[in-house]
């Protein structure tokens, strides 16, 4: 059995680092926020594959107490990037491979700046869940992680995907990380980017109003687009097709209900976004390889702006758009 340190243990760490745990993988999870409930009452799943409730957990307030492990799964957000290598590194001997359970582009290369190339995944979920209260976590639907290793190592891939599936996680080994993400954000710059620029709405209101539906299936295929073009500029043979895409993502989104994406919670509550990960990089990658992506570029600066906002910085935001050249602000 394997060592597993979940860094990030919300709804996503914990469910995938719980599902580790029940298989009897010696999992420890750094808990914050919720750890005092984490220690007295375990950490319970209502999965529509089965409920668990795991009585005991090993839970850390502090990386420093976790020790080294086998497998690192960093399931933070994709804003706190930043602190996550100093939260990973003292779970990291030389032999630990770091998986990236985030959304967006971009996550793998900056923790190959710390660890190495060679010792980085990534792993898409593409799961409905959601955190309740403080020890318990709902899984609504699906499930599935599709994995990729930042240096397309085929062996490397094989190992990740075994311990996965030894927790019962179905799991889908990409074409290459790229592509895994990619993937990812057709279904991501689309749902996320509307529910928040939309004003904070679920998946029932875009699929229902004609024009949200339309603005969402022309986002998502200049994702497909910007996607294909960073896949060939990379020699990948790979390649998503558009109808497909489409076609398949708006089908398990018709079954999911009225669901509320990651984004639009953080949005309601008042945290940050994930918005360059999700929207700016791929934006931003679009733009150098020449593709137009107007829904795209929309949806990164509504949602940006209604990040700052929200959070009390539209001034900021104000002066220093309004500033002219030379002018310090």
């Amino acid at each position: 059995m394997a060592t597993a340190a979940v860094i990030g243990s919300g709804a996503v760490g914990g469910y995938y680092g719980g599902r580790l745990a029940l298989a009897g993988h010696d999992v420890r999870f750094l808990v914050r926020s919720e750890y005092e409930a984490w220690r007295t009452n375990g950490l319970r799943v209502f999965s529509k594959d089965g409920d668990f409730h795991l009585r005991e957990v090993q839970c850390f307030r502090d990386p420093r107490e976790m020790g080294p492990a086998d497998w690192v799964m960093c399931a933070l957000k994709a804003t706190a990037i930043g602190e996550a290598a100093e939260l990973i590194a003292p779970c990291a001997a030389p032999g630990t491979r770091i998986v990236a359970l985030m959304n967006g582009l971009g996550n793998e290369q900056r923790l190959a700046e710390r660890f190495g190339a060679e010792r980085v995944f990534g792993g898409m979920a593409f799961v409905c869940i959601n955190r309740g209260e403080p020890g318990v976590i709902h899984h609504l639907d699906y499930g599935r992680v599709s994995i990729g290793h930042l240096g397309d190592d085929p062996a490397a891939c094989a190992a990740l995907a075994e311990l996965l599936r030894s927790a019962g996680i179905e799991t889908v080994v990409a074409p290459s990380l790229r592509f895994a993400r990619w993937e990812k954000l057709c279904w991501n710059v689309p749902f996320n980017g509307l529910s928040v620029a939309a004003g904070g709405v679920g998946t029932h209101t875009i699929l229902r109003d004609p024009e949200l539906r339309a603005f969402a299936e022309g986002a998502m295929r200049e994702v497909v687009r910007a996607g294909n073009a960073d896949l060939e500029a990379a020699g990948s043979g790979a390649r998503l097709d558009e109808d497909d895409v489409e076609a398949r993502m708006f089908a398990q989104t018709e079954t999911m209900g009225d669901y509320r994406t990651s984004m639009v919670i953080d949005y309601v509550l008042g945290r940050p976004l994930e918005s360059e990960a999700i929207l700016g990089n791929p934006v931003r990658r679009a733009r150098e390889l020449g593709i137009a992506a107007p829904r795209m570029e929309a949806l990164y600066a509504l949602v940006r702006h209604a990040d700052l906002a929200r959070r009390g910085e539209r001034r900021l935001l104000q002066a220093a758009d309004l500033a002219l050249p030379g002018t310090v602000v």
